[in-house]
């Protein structure tokens, strides 16, 4: 296990391995606003002992890759799929699985569609179909929005404040199971102690580009599993519903009453279902 600064795409990107590298590679891309931190460290030491070389990593403007001034926006989704495959690039790893969570998701559809000769299996979690389609499927729950709403009044110079918002943010995402809020704020403080400049996760709500993928996940040859939560509140299972009819022979899984999040209850779920797919 070791966290690095790696240059790519002329910028720093932190990513942090586990595991034997002669293993098959995972990696795993968060979601908007989320760094790696989320992808629960734990979670990943038990993706590995299943005989996985994982690879998770901080997108731009979280964790301790590069940031930008708040409010400002700087690059594109698909400047976010180059940054994976660049990951790739700087761990000498030719073809990987790939795991998306939520806009991961939406990046990993462009991987498939923008450098299908280095994906092996695809995985979206809590995802949705890119691009117009979208629109036509439930929306996310306003308490969401109405939440995140309030960060413009937070003192980001108040850790014990940013902490509880953090930990707090992932309780709006959360289904009917137990909102696990010791985890939630063990990973906040995590965050929160590595993070470059927190206030920068919001210029992903600005985050544009792609229009060249939009719509064609009919094209999408490599093998594809769609994990969703039957009580999504961000992306309605709807969403993973619409992702398993546009894309060719994929296969969903459904979550029951999970949320837009991996609970810990799903854990040996995700795991095994990422293994045996990605062991074919």
């Amino acid at each position: 296990m070791r966290e690095q600064i790696l240059k790519i795409n002329k910028v720093d990107i932190c990513a942090e391995s586990f595991g034997n590298h002669k293993d098959p590679a995972v990696l795993l891309i968060m979601g908007a606003m989320s760094s790696l931190d989320w992808w629960d460290e734990d979670f990943c030491l038990r993706l590995a002992d299943r005989g996985r070389f994982v690879i998770r990593y901080d997108h731009r403007d979280l964790g301790r890759s590069v940031t930008y001034d708040p409010g400002t926006s700087n690059y594109t989704i698909t400047d976010l799929a180059d940054d994976a495959v660049g990951v790739l690039d700087a761990y000498s790893i030719e073809q990987a699985h790939i795991v998306g969570m939520s806009m991961g998701g939406l990046i990993g559809q462009i991987l498939a569609l923008r450098y299908p000769e280095r994906i092996l299996t695809l995985t979206l979690i809590a995802s949705s179909v890119f691009g117009t389609e979208m629109e036509k499927l439930p929306p996310m729950d306003q308490r969401i929005l109405d939440y995140h709403a309030k960060s413009a009044s937070l003192d980001w110079t108040d850790r014990e404040a940013v902490i509880s918002y953090l930990a707090g943010g992932w309780k709006t995402l959360s289904g009917s199971k137990p909102y696990e809020q010791s985890r939630m704020y063990k990973l906040a403080e995590r965050e929160a102690s590595r993070a470059r400049q927190l206030p920068s996760r919001f210029n992903h709500a600005m985050l544009q580009g792609g229009e060249e993928y939009y719509d064609r996940m009919g094209e999408i040859s490599v093998p594809c599993l769609i994990i969703h939560g039957t009580e999504d509140p961000a992306l309605p299972f709807e969403h993973g519903l619409a992702l398993a009819k546009a894309i060719p022979h994929a296969e969903l899984m459904a979550l029951d009453g999970s949320g837009h999040e991996i609970h810990s209850e799903d854990w040996d779920s995700i795991i095994n279902s990422v293994v045996k797919f990605s062991s074919r």
